[in-house]
């Protein structure tokens, strides 16, 4: 791989890094839009990222990129490298940082929860509540995870019905057994028909189960079920047959890979030139129980062991069930960090290792053609949807003659109420679909409220500053709802920052939906049935409908101001703070004497409860009309 030397840092960032402590903790490179680009963890802070900065230093070219952008330094000091190795990979995943290896996957995968109650219930989650439940995942396949929680309600008589169970209901009969019960799915606890030790050991083999250990339940269930025939109790016995029969089924899906009946995972990583593969092969007592994958983004660009590493820390930071040993294919910087906090998250060691048997070395060929596989499929997927254009684009380039593809077309429209509460809305469509995560809302701050041109400079001033400094990203068109008018303004601010001629730029106005271009005098008229104009219609309706909600909003937070202003010494700022802390007029309204006075000085809160209760006396600790009260 072709190096260069460090590019040369400022003057304010090299004091900066000789600021640093010598204690662990977490540091955050953020550019000259104060976006945070890297997150990184260090025994010692200053020495590792003093390490960026020494002349000569020999640098790829994604870290000459990182060096180039950065403009500040931030750090966070932790107790521990393990708690830096824990707060990084939060931070990680809080900001998404540009240079950093990230999870491509930005779904919520499911879990499977054992809740925290005296009988607790099993099902699929996508929420983590911490008030001490059990969590089984994430499943990256959420059919395999349905079909556990299904096999689980198989083999136990576990309930499944959401009802706040607790001794004191049970025995005072406040609920009573469901048709669950009657047809043998639930032992019926809500009526108290299973003792609370009993249900919870069904738990307990409901987690061995998920646990992958089903060799000593099989036994168990056996013994029961020949112990009851025995005894004459064979419709009881028969219960257990049919358990014992789905618990084997559900057995014999498991692959045995290993004669070794350790449990462990198995790592195996896939790369092509724009994406990297982590696949985690489950093996629990010799069987294959489950396979997981992550997609790495920016991962390409690093050496195997940095790939490995960041996939450790980045998949069990979430996972709940770790092994007591893990195969590599090969150890990764800083894996004796990694092994001191996976045992702390255990509870016992674990080790990080590579494949040392033949049969290792297989398992570990297994994981790696397990990625390649999945690398490969996603890869397909997405040329195949890359391929595939709406043709409303391509009706709206042949239409509007564009040099390429609108595939990302943002829209700004205004909104105001003859002039007051102005404020302008962005909207993004991506392939013909709405991105969200990239609409914008502005709030006039300079132009005059009924000055629509004034306004539409301003707004694309401002959005076109966040494109400049790589905030918000280019469109391939960009719509301005409105007429000649207002695409001259939005044309004039994108020449002030040099960018009137790096994407085209047309208005749709609202009467007779005439598209205006510039250097075109006469507007294009499309055939109302025309693909191009419904889509700049659907874009334009979705700008509108985005200005106006932000419109009312702040219309509405203004006028509750307003009435709260008009009580003598409660000003515009009190006015927002009471909005904050109550959430609404009418809250404050049936606010107590002594919520408003926890809340605000005495004389502002006696102000405010005789302006709402003016028949009601004031508390007798209140104060009256006496000048002296603070």
């Amino acid at each position: 791989m072709k190096r260069s030397r460090t590019p040369p840092a400022s003057a304010e960032l090299l004091a900066a890094v000789e600021a640093l402590p010598t204690a662990p903790g977490v540091y955050l490179f953020r550019n000259a839009a104060g976006t945070v680009i890297y997150v990184g963890k260090a025994k010692n802070l200053r020495q590792r990222v003093r390490s960026y900065f020494q002349s000569g230093r020999p640098t790829d070219a994604k870290t000459q990129a990182l060096l180039r952008n950065i403009a500040r330094l931030e750090y966070i000091l932790t107790a521990t490298e393990v708690d830096a190795l824990i707060l990084e990979n939060t931070l990680i995943k809080r900001y998404k940082p540009r240079y950093n290896i990230l999870l491509r996957d930005d779904k919520t995968y499911p879990f499977i929860r054992i809740t925290n109650e005296p009988y607790p219930r099993i099902f699929l989650t996508r929420r983590l509540v911490r008030d001490g439940s059990l969590y089984f995942g994430p499943y990256t396949d959420a059919k395999y995870a349905r079909y556990l929680v299904r096999t689980l309600r198989a083999l136990f008589p576990i309930r499944s019905c959401d009802l706040p169970l607790t001794e004191e209901s049970i025995r005072r009969g406040k609920f009573r057994i469901c048709l669950d019960y009657h047809i043998g799915k639930c032992l019926g606890p809500c009526e108290g028909k299973i003792a609370q030790s009993d249900y919870r050991r069904l738990i307990d083999q409901a987690i061995e189960v998920l646990r992958g250990r089903t060799r000593r339940l099989a036994e168990e269930l056996e013994a029961q079920m020949h112990a009851l025939a025995e005894q004459l109790r064979f419709e009881e016995a028969a219960l257990l047959r049919n358990r014992l029969r789905v618990l084997h089924e559900h057995t014999e899906r498991q692959k045995v890979v290993s004669i070794d009946p350790a449990d462990r995972d198995i790592l195996g990583i896939a790369r092509h030139p724009t994406l990297a593969c982590a696949v985690f092969l489950s093996v629990r007592e010799g069987k294959l129980v489950d396979k997981r994958h992550v997609l790495l983004q920016q991962g390409h660009d690093h050496e195997l062991s940095t790939l490995v590493q960041a996939a450790l820390e980045q998949w069990y930071l979430e996972q709940t069930e770790i092994p007591p040993e893990i195969l590599l294919p090969q150890l990764p910087d800083h894996a004796s960090l990694l092994e001191q906090w996976l045992s702390q998250k255990r509870g016992t060691p674990v080790v990080l290792r590579l494949p040392q048997a033949d049969e290792e070395t297989q398992l570990l060929h297994l994981a790696e053609l397990n990625a390649r596989a999945l690398l490969e499929n996603h890869l397909l997927q997405q040329s195949q949807k890359a391929g595939r254009v709406p043709s409303e684009l391509s009706a709206l380039q042949r239409d509007l003659q564009l040099p390429r593809l609108p595939r990302r077309i943002a829209c700004i429209d205004n909104s105001h109420l003859q002039g007051t509460d102005p404020v302008s809305a962005l909207v993004v469509f991506l392939d013909g679909k709405p991105r969200k995560s990239e609409y914008r809302r502005f709030r006039i701050e300079q132009a005059p409220g009924n000055d629509d041109f004034a306004m539409m400079r301003e707004v694309v001033s401002r959005y076109a500053r966040r494109i400049r400094e790589g905030t918000d990203a280019a469109p391939d068109l960009l719509l301005i709802d409105g007429g000649k008018g207002q695409l001259s303004a939005a044309l004039e601010a994108l020449r002030t920052h040099g960018l009137d001629n790096h994407f085209p730029v047309i208005a749709l106005a609202k009467r007779l939906e005439e598209l205006f271009r510039p250097g075109d005098p006469e507007p294009l008229l499309l055939p109302k049935t025309s693909e191009s104009l419904r889509l700049l219609q659907r874009i334009r309706n979705e700008a509108h409908r985005f200005a106006i909600e932000y419109h009312r909003l702040r219309h509405r937070r203004e006028a509750l101001q307003t009435e709260l202003t008009r009580i003598p010494g409660i000003g515009p700022r009190t006015a927002q703070k009471l909005l904050t802390l109550f959430g609404s007029l009418d809250a404050i309204r049936a606010a107590s004497w002594d919520e408003l006075r926890r809340s605000l000085p005495a004389r502002q809160a006696a102000a405010l409860y005789r302006y709402f209760h003016p028949t009601e006396p004031l508390p007798s600790s209140s104060p009256q009309d006496d000048p002296a009260t603070p």
